[in-house]
């Protein structure tokens, strides 16, 4: 958990403010994931989310995107690969944070285990 925190203060992912009075609050949750090492060893990871069904259209959001690859895309690549004898590496991001522009003002509560000051949020 403390990776995730460090890794999101190093993006500039949020601010720590006072809470408006007017303004809705979204609220945060910690989500683990156990991992597999090649070697069958396994790994813990810690990803703070949003829990952005507390959200109204119209007050804290107006559109939703998320970009995703399709498999076919995939398996294409991959024939490309085969077909011109390339090398097919892959990566392990440790923070795949996709930093884009919010036109709204959104406040979140601080993570439960990393709380810094009272009426304070994010």
């Amino acid at each position: 958990m403390s990776e995730e925190i460090k890794a999101l203060e190093s993006n500039g992912t949020w601010q720590l403010v006072k809470c408006p009075v007017d303004h809705p609050v979204v609220d945060c949750r910690w989500v683990y994931k156990v991992k597999v090492k090649h070697d069958g060893s396994a790994k813990l990871k810690a990803r703070l989310v949003a829990r952005g069904f507390s959200q109204r259209y119209g007050e804290n959001y107006w559109e939703t995107y998320a970009p995703v690859v399709k498999s076919s895309t995939v398996r294409l690549l991959m024939a490309l690969a085969v077909e011109c004898d390339l090398k097919i590496g892959q990566i392990d991001v440790r923070n795949a944070y996709v930093k884009s522009e919010l036109n709204e003002e959104v406040y979140m509560n601080q993570p439960p285990g990393f709380e810094r000051g009272d009426g304070l949020v994010l």
